[in-house]
């Protein structure tokens, strides 16, 4: 990932709303949500819900995908992992920085 994918993901989830979302779609892991399943999960109206997948899914952070009249979304883990790595690259030069002296770990 370089820095403007950096920002953009940033950017798409530096929003209460997108976040929650997304923070949704890695719970589903690779199945993901329909659209419909996930405004009602976090009470978003589907109009607003459509500027916030769509900013998301922009950003690089979603995949969506059609089923029949549905369209699922889920996070794309590799992104997730992508924009991860970027951040901690060279993190506290190669030693570890958690409290507890434990490496991170990324789900998936």
């Amino acid at each position: 990932m370089d820095a403007p994918q950096t920002v953009r993901a940033l950017g798409a989830l530096a929003h209460e709303t997108r976040l929650a979302v997304f923070k949704l779609l890695v719970v589903a892991g690779q199945d993901g949500l329909p659209a419909g399943v996930i405004a009602d999960s976090l009470n978003i109206a589907p109009s607003a819900l459509s500027f916030h997948l769509k900013e998301l899914t922009y950003a690089g952070l979603l995949v969506q995908r059609p089923d029949g009249r549905w369209i699922h979304y889920s996070a794309n883990f590799g992104s997730m992992h992508a924009l991860m790595a970027y951040l901690t690259d060279n993190c506290c030069k190669g030693v570890s920085c958690t409290p507890d002296s434990q490496p991170i770990a990324l789900p998936c």
